[in-house]
């Protein structure tokens, strides 16, 4: 069942069934599952359409007693409309007024019976579907009776009898408080292929274990989930225990760990003879790191004789029967290589970060009780979620509720028990709530390297036009336009360098390329890189770039790349460690593993110093000379530092880009603040303090301003140092980027 349609009784029916059932979009029908039967409402399934299948959600598979798979049987429901219905809430809540009208908004379209429990949400805060707190409300009568359908115009009656004195008239395969399974497949979003798996591994065994007796092997016996924090490890294992009907029972690792000898063992022992007890059983074992860590590594004997004991109990002389073991862990490598085997853990599946689509279903799934304002856009924000595992994704639609709740709180009484209905129904998320949750959440994915890049446009760029093209061309254009790559059997470009003199507008570029490329962005300064312990520095490498593959599309930005990738062969005093950085970078750039979706932009002034072996193509291939710039580049720029000034009539900025020959942008934007800072610096000195406030929507910045910025900041850039410059541009067009002759240059 998708996603977005989970939680509203309905049912997708294989759509050739349907026609032969005479069934329509929006007819009812009877779900039987041997004793137990449900109630939903069809809709067709067109992708189905011959197999037989049909789709409903964890409460009405809960309902009619089947788990995935299953057969069932299902015809036309003869169902009236509700005249009435009499619904108990739960003795504790806590809300006065009427709450008839939002209950039947809620359930309209729904079929009930007497007895039956609905799932019931405000939509926010405590009583959102996600919160794990919804309102067990019953259905204590209806008129006529029997099952009815809830319309617009059925009138809903608040009982006096709390729901927990009104007896189910249904039986029900739930767990024991009556109600929906905790977590069921459909509140997992973007992991359909992980589910895949992992159902593969534990259902079809429990269910249909002569399938594996024909072929004359054993199941599998242990599924290991692993990836990044917060991707859904612990809730895929929730899922399956409540859709499998097995026993269940889990470890948190921590937990057994014991300061008594062999106690933890014996833990450990009693765990697994209980769920051999009641197989068919499934142990979870969550942090599994924690309680197996390699034990030529670990200093206790406590974690040693537990991996042992574990080792033995996953394949041991005894028979373990159709006991599963799942295990969880965000750090696999640190895990014994003597688990990681056939007959122990059979399948490792990667729990990744979810791409586009995945987050969409994700947000879909956080979203389903929320009272969302028209117009949210939940592919919008999937698209600008980039790095944002489940986690991260529940805590933003969780941020927008609070900031909802914020806006409402002057006019609730925070004294009183009771909360007003009509203010409860009068709250919805909006999008600025979405807006500026997702300001204050960082990428758990990203946390270690990433940083929020400001908002720069290329508007904010001036000039510089041909060296924008080329990083459009090979930045942008790959992740926009794929399948034409494809179909022009292009390979995107691996790197850039970005060279030229201080200030010209390098690392602003790469700001604009990373927030118009709408992508990921990892920044890496240089020498932060660098450390003093041996392999430290390589280590630090391959992290950025792994975080980059698992997170793409991404950039890396390398500012002054000169400073960790110095000429091979060189003694720079640092014990070799430049060297092994260089060739780490290498392999990671150009080597056996391919990076998808992963471009890498380097800046340096320096560009003599840099190793050649990175500037061959297949690595840093592109060289773009950001240059000083032109008369019409300043005056762009000029545009750009005084869009917003008060400026006086008399400024021409034509003028001041004439004058301003041999200036960067650095240099501009110096100019600029030191032609305010004289405005400002001669309006407070002619005026009284207390005069400064009201009249300060008369200042501005004229040109004899200008005039004494130009006094005070000269040019950076010199003729040689731009003739250096223009030397090394006609080097690397000539097709020489050894990079020997170009050191001639600085020499």
């Amino acid at each position: 069942m998708p996603q977005s349609k989970a939680g509203r009784g309905l049912a997708m029916v294989d759509s050739e069934a349907m026609e032969e059932l005479g069934l329509d979009n929006g007819d009812y029908i009877v779900i039987s599952g041997g004793e137990n039967r449900t109630i939903a409402r069809t809709f067709p399934g067109y992708e189905d359409a011959g197999t037989g299948i049909v789709r409903i959600d964890g409460r009405l598979r809960s309902e009619a007693g089947v788990g995935i798979d299953d057969r069932v049987e299902i015809e036309k429901a003869d169902v009236s409309p509700a005249k009435s219905i009499t619904v108990a809430l739960p003795s504790n809540l806590r809300i006065r007024g009427n709450i008839a009208g939002p209950i039947r908004d809620k359930l309209s379209g729904q079929a009930v019976t007497p007895g039956q429990q609905v799932p019931f949400s405000f939509g926010f805060g405590a009583f959102s579907s996600m919160s794990g707190q919804q309102i067990p409300m019953k259905i204590a009568e209806t008129d006529p009776s029997g099952t009815v359908v809830i319309t617009d115009s059925t009138e809903v009656n608040i009982s006096e009898r709390p729901a927990e004195q009104i007896v189910g008239e249904q039986s029900s395969t739930a767990s024991e408080d009556g109600g929906t399974p905790n977590v069921t497949y459909e509140d997992i979003g973007g992991l359909d292929d992980e589910l895949e798996q992992v159902r593969e591994m534990i259902e079809l065994p429990m269910r249909h274990p002569e399938l594996f007796s024909q072929l004359g092997i054993d199941p599998p016996k242990g599924v290991l989930l692993h990836g990044p924090p917060g991707t859904g490890k612990t809730l895929i294992a929730k899922a399956v225990a409540n859709e499998v009907d097995a026993y269940f029972t889990d470890i948190s690792g921590p937990e057994i760990m014991s300061k008594y000898y062999g106690e933890s063992e014996e833990q450990l022992r009693e765990v697994f003879e209980e769920a051999e007890e009641n197989q068919p059983a499934i142990i979870f074992i969550d942090e599994l790191d924690s309680i197996a860590p390699k034990r030529e590594e670990t200093s206790g004997d406590v974690e040693r004789r537990v991996v042992a004991q574990l080792l033995s109990m996953m394949d041991g002389l005894d028979e373990r029967g159709q006991v599963t073991v799942i295990a969880a862990t965000n750090r696999v490598d640190a895990i014994d290589p003597a688990l990681r085997r056939g007959g122990r853990f059979d399948r490792e599946i990667e729990v990744g970060v979810p791409d586009q689509e995945g987050r969409e279903e994700v947000l879909q799934v956080h979203t389903r009780g929320m009272p969302l304002a028209d117009g949210i856009d939940l592919e919008a924000y999937a698209e600008s979620t980039h790095g944002f595992v489940g986690a991260d994704l529940e805590s933003l639609t969780k941020e927008s509720a609070m900031n909802a709740l914020r806006r409402v709180r002057p006019q609730l009484d925070l004294e009183s028990d009771e909360i007003d209905a009509e203010v409860l129904d009068s709250i919805e998320v909006t999008e600025a709530d979405f807006k500026d949750a997702l300001k204050g959440i960082t990428p758990s994915a990203m946390r270690e390297v990433f940083v929020e890049v400001p908002d720069v446009q290329w508007n904010d760029v001036g000039g510089l036009d041909d060296t924008k093209t080329q990083l459009q061309e090979t930045i942008q254009w790959p992740l926009d336009y794929p399948e034409v790559f494809e179909q022009m059997d292009l390979q995107a470009a691996k790197g850039v360098l970005m060279y030229g003199p201080p200030g010209t507008g390098k690392t602003l570029i790469a700001k604009a390329v990373a927030n118009e490329a709408e992508s990921n962005f990892i920044s890496v300064k240089g020498p932060e890189l660098l450390n003093k312990y041996v392999g430290e520095s390589e280590k630090g490498v391959r992290e950025v770039f792994e975080k980059a593959r698992s997170n793409a599309p991404t950039v890396i930005f390398f500012d002054e790349i000169d400073a960790i990738a110095g000429q091979r062969g060189k003694d720079m005093g640092d014990s070799g460690v430049g060297e092994r950085v260089v060739s780490q970078l290498l392999t990671e750039l150009d080597g056996l593993e391919e990076l998808e979706d992963v471009v890498v932009v380097a800046t340096t002034n320096r560009p003599d110093l840099i190793d050649s072996a990175l500037l061959r193509p297949g690595r840093l291939d592109r060289h773009i000379h950001v240059p000083v710039p032109d008369e019409d580049g300043r005056r762009k720029i000029f545009e750009v530092h005084t869009r917003d000034k008060p400026l006086a009539d008399d400024v021409d900025l034509d003028r001041l880009a004439r004058k301003t020959d041999g200036y960067v942008g650095a240099d501009i934007e110096a100019v600029a603040r030191e032609a305010s800072m004289a405005a400002t610096r001669e309006f407070i000195n002619s005026v009284d303090p207390e005069d400064a406030v009201g009249s300060a929507g008369n200042v501005r910045v004229t040109m004899d301003h200008f005039e004494h910025a130009l006094e005070e900041v000269t040019a950076s850039v010199d003729a040689e140092t731009r003739e250096q410059y223009d030397d090394i541009e006609s080097e690397f067009d000539s097709g020489d980027d050894t990079g020997r002759d170009v050191s001639r240059t600085f020499q």
